[in-house]
């Protein structure tokens, strides 16, 4: 440590994601530590929690460290990136993941969330539903911003029109997040014949709850997810969602950070690589009625 102090530079590199129980954040650290683990650097992982001022707080930590670099998927709450920039201003490298950060001039990898919500959407098309809700996540993030998009303009492609009343937006991205916003949904008059959902967790309790009260899923209501978590194709029914390649994800994040690191001569020319989606169709969805044959 006194070496890393003199030097200025501690061989360490932060990690900073808002949770780390989902398989999604924890496939993604697996890849940045197969990436990182064989160099000389080490990786500190922090939680955020989803807060903005713990975030702060810890990018504070990690400065007073002398972290070489940081990785970060900002929390749901974060709509300044200031802290971000003072890294940057004192040499300190930072690529974001996952989570966009508008306006914020890094490197970047991004998964492009409005295909896959355009895909999910135009399937459901085809398969005959006509009625599409979505429960969407916290609105200031780019990932719900983008996946609403893609909801919106495939409908609006198939000339289907956009209902206010079936857009319901989280609080979280936990299992119990989505209950009351499902039974909301399911439960109108004028119930929906389809649900996409901003992750395979809301997605599911989706399902609980048209199982709960009586509805059959796909024939009554299909019910779309997004991430592709592991447990995702052991429900019943097994569930339709958008896979996003997580593991890969991390690994390029700490490839282009360790490469920073390495080779400052490229410093405001910055790496902004973008993941494609792809849709996984299972038993909670109807069948696209163009492959049926007759």
């Amino acid at each position: 440590m006194a070496l890393g102090l003199l030097q200025k530079k501690s061989n360490t590199i932060g990690v900073i994601v808002p949770e780390i129980t989902s398989h999604f954040f924890s496939a993604i650290i697996t890849g940045i530590q197969d990436v990182i683990g064989p160099s000389e650097y080490n990786i500190m992982i922090c939680l955020s929690n989803e807060s903005y001022e713990e975030e702060l707080t810890l990018v504070k930590k990690l400065s007073k460290m002398r972290v070489d670099g940081i990785l970060v998927s900002p929390s749901s709450a974060t709509k300044d990136f200031d802290h971000f920039r003072r890294l940057q201003n004192n040499d300190v490298p930072v690529v974001v993941f996952d989570r966009d950060c508008p306006g914020l001039e890094a490197d970047k990898v991004l998964v492009d969330d409005y295909s896959g919500a355009y895909q999910a959407i135009e399937y459901l098309i085809r398969s005959g539903c006509t009625k599409i809700a979505h429960l969407g996540g916290p609105l200031n993030l780019s990932t719900t911003k983008h996946r609403l998009q893609g909801y919106l303009d495939a409908l609006e492609k198939n000339g289907i029109p956009k209902r206010e009343e079936y857009i319901f937006h989280v609080k979280g991205f936990s299992h119990k997040d989505g209950l009351k916003p499902a039974r909301k949904l399911l439960e109108m008059e004028d119930a929906p014949d389809a649900i996409f959902a901003v992750n395979d967790n809301i997605a599911t309790s989706a399902i609980h709850v048209a199982k709960k009260i009586g509805l059959r899923i796909p024939e009554d209501i299909s019910i779309v997810g997004f991430d592709d978590e592991p447990h995702s194709s052991y429900f019943s029914p097994a569930l339709s969602t958008v896979w996003q390649p997580v593991y890969s994800l991390g690994m390029l994040s700490a490839r282009i950070l360790l490469q920073r690191i390495k080779d400052t001569s490229t410093k405001n020319d910055f790496r902004v690589e973008v993941f494609k989606p792809e849709l996984v169709v299972r038993a909670s969805s109807k069948e696209n009625l163009s492959d049926i044959s007759v």
